[in-house]
């Protein structure tokens, strides 16, 4: 969290405190970036969660529950997506006091409280987007190997366009509901179909499971959620890009080494076969031909204990 921006009617008091208790009662048990990071916070400024019943996420939107606030009393709360709030009549307001947020690329939630006459924006919390210090360099490998990286987002357009330009993204496609990200997938990967290419998700939380299943390769963050882990069929072990360039190499060399196998495995018969039925291989001999030919291919299979992962300036397209 890196600033707090307030929305509150002259009716309602208001004050910092108050608002992390509420914003930390809510976010908890949650796992997403977002929420740790409003932990995080409070850990660092000491406040303490208010009493909270009746969590539930709202997927696309936020997440929402009773909260007993020493300031509002027993009240239905809810942290939502700034962009999922374009429906409230306070909307033109809240865009308005945050542009100056959106423009540089932070990403906005607003804390609603719900009263007689509606729900009520009451602050704006503003995040900002912590990049990954080797991930210009990864995407620039990435762009080298030929392959087209793409950012699906649920963040406003603003947030999810500063980042992917930081990081040199070639598609970015912000405040995509999570429910629409499997779509997404399907979508790319008919394009990919028409070029004989396939497509990789990359992704580590609940709502990137569907998605990390769907893709032809998913690969979930060792950092995430276990159900994006169980969804992916690749689990890089740190949160380190650097890792999918590793995932990327040792599958191409592995599939070296399966090709090499093959090839040395049908040389022995392709040459085997015919000598034996023609009576010029004895029995002994084709015996030890067929043990040296087992012999190779699992020696050759066991040099790939010798690879591995180069730093990040060293891997070359390959």
């Amino acid at each position: 969290i890196i600033d707090f921006t307030s929305l509150i009617t002259h009716s309602m008091p208001l004050g910092e405190d108050s608002i992390v208790s509420v914003a930390l009662s809510l976010q908890m048990g949650s796992e997403h970036p977002l929420a740790k990071a409003v932990v995080e916070y409070a850990k660092i400024h000491n406040n303490l969660a208010s009493i909270a019943q009746n969590i539930k996420s709202i997927p696309g939107v936020g997440i929402e529950g009773w909260i007993n606030s020493s300031d509002w009393g027993y009240v239905k709360a809810r942290l939502q997506r700034l962009n999922s709030s374009s429906n409230d009549a306070n909307y033109e307001t809240m865009l308005n006091l945050c542009s100056i947020y959106l423009n540089s690329g932070r990403t906005v939630s607003v804390l609603m409280i719900e009263k007689a006459d509606g729900p009520t924006p009451i602050a704006a919390l503003i995040f900002g987007d912590e990049i990954k210090e080797e991930a210009p360099q990864v995407m620039n490998l990435l762009q080298n190997m030929n392959i087209e990286t793409v950012m699906l987002s649920g963040d406003n357009s603003y947030s999810a366009h500063s980042v992917g330009n930081q990081i040199g993204i070639d598609r970015v496609y912000s405040q995509v509901l999570p429910q629409d990200k499997g779509k997404w997938i399907t979508q790319l990967k008919t394009e990919t179909s028409k070029h004989g290419r396939i497509v990789a998700m990359v992704g580590d939380g609940i709502n990137d499971a569907p998605s990390l299943a769907k893709a032809d390769i998913g690969m979930a963050m060792g950092t995430g959620t276990d159900v994006a882990m169980q969804a992916a069929g690749i689990t890089l072990m740190r949160g380190d890009l650097r890792l999918v360039l590793g995932a990327i190499e040792i599958s191409k060399k592995t599939w070296n080494k399966i090709q090499q196998n093959l090839f040395w495995a049908f040389a022995f018969n392709t040459i085997g076969i015919p000598l034996a039925a023609s009576g010029y291989l004895s029995p002994m001999v084709a015996g030890s031909a067929m043990a040296l030919s087992s012999f190779l291919v699992l020696s050759n299979a066991l040099t790939l204990n010798w690879w591995h992962p180069r730093d990040i300036l060293s891997i070359k397209a390959i």
